[in-house]
């Protein structure tokens, strides 16, 4: 498994650079083609304008507005390229999307092996993403999706990875498509929240020893944590990621038709909203 296109999400956002230099990074040990995805936010403006107002005369004129909002994501791309380019991207491509984000992206993902997303900050603009975005765009695309957090920046998100394991079929995708950072990681931890009783022995005898034995033929040496909590297994799972000193948390996720949830038994909204370290998810 290898990273050889790779996705990151770009849009005027004093984000921007954490969120390009960790695709970058990434891109640059993967010697992968870099795709920055500029969001104008044209569709959404457009809509949403004509929602505000819709007996509007047809012939109101948008286009200083639509020229601003695509100058803006000129401005992030070319910002992102100069950022690739400070960290030895050699293979990078800009793309400036006008058409609804989350649609778009999801598109752009089925030709990449590996999309890289913001958490949305509550506190700037949303006129470029709405905010779930980065849940739906996650859970919408079958890549692994690399989501970073507004909290922190985190350049070199990789380094220490925390596997929330739970032997799913979504957990066990999540651990295969992050390979890549999984086997360039100084630490690998994982954890298995409530193990026992383990009819089935899904975990292993002791709990984790199957997932070891299987990543230690990828070259990945890894520590079972087998923690007993309550219910609350999001909550726990990203305070045991800051306590740990964790920079990724390595997790599958599932869709509902109607709701979206943690295959861990949490709320798939609680992680995306709560996160303060990268998370990598894979649906």
């Amino acid at each position: 498994m290898f990273y050889k296109t790779i996705l990151v999400q770009v849009y005027d956002s004093k984000h921007l650079d954490a969120r390009v230099e960790a695709a970058a990074n990434i891109a640059v040990r993967e010697n992968a083609h870099l795709i920055a995805a500029g969001l104008t936010g044209v569709t959404k403006f457009i809509r949403e304008t004509f929602a505000i107002a819709p007996d509007a005369p047809a012939a109101i004129d948008l286009s200083p507005d639509i020229k601003m909002l695509r100058e803006r994501a000129h401005g992030a791309l070319r910002q992102a390229e100069d950022l690739a380019t400070r960290f030895g991207v050699k293979s990078f491509e800009k793309v400036l999307i006008d058409d609804e984000a989350v649609h778009a992206l999801i598109f752009l993902a089925r030709y990449c092996d590996l999309i890289v997303l913001a958490q949305p900050d509550p506190d700037e603009d949303a006129s470029m993403v709405d905010p779930d975005s980065h849940e739906h765009i996650a859970t919408g695309c079958s890549e692994p999706a690399l989501i970073m957090p507004y909290t922190a920046a985190y350049g070199n998100a990789g380094e220490q990875v925390l596997i929330a394991w739970n032997a799913s079929q979504q957990a066990k995708r999540a651990v295969h498509n992050a390979l890549p950072l999984l086997q360039r990681a100084k630490r690998v931890e994982a954890v298995i929240f409530n193990p026992a009783p383990d009819p089935g022995n899904i975990y292993g005898t002791p709990p984790g020893d199957k997932l070891k034995t299987y990543l230690a033929r990828h070259n990945v040496d890894i520590k079972v944590m087998t923690p007993t909590i309550g219910d609350d297994i999001d909550d726990a799972l990203l305070s045991l990621a800051v306590d740990g000193g964790f920079d990724l948390i390595v997790m599958g996720c599932y869709s509902h038709s109607r709701f979206r949830e943690l295959i861990l038994g949490g709320t798939t909204r609680a992680v995306f909203k709560s996160m303060t370290v990268p998370v990598l998810m894979s649906h």
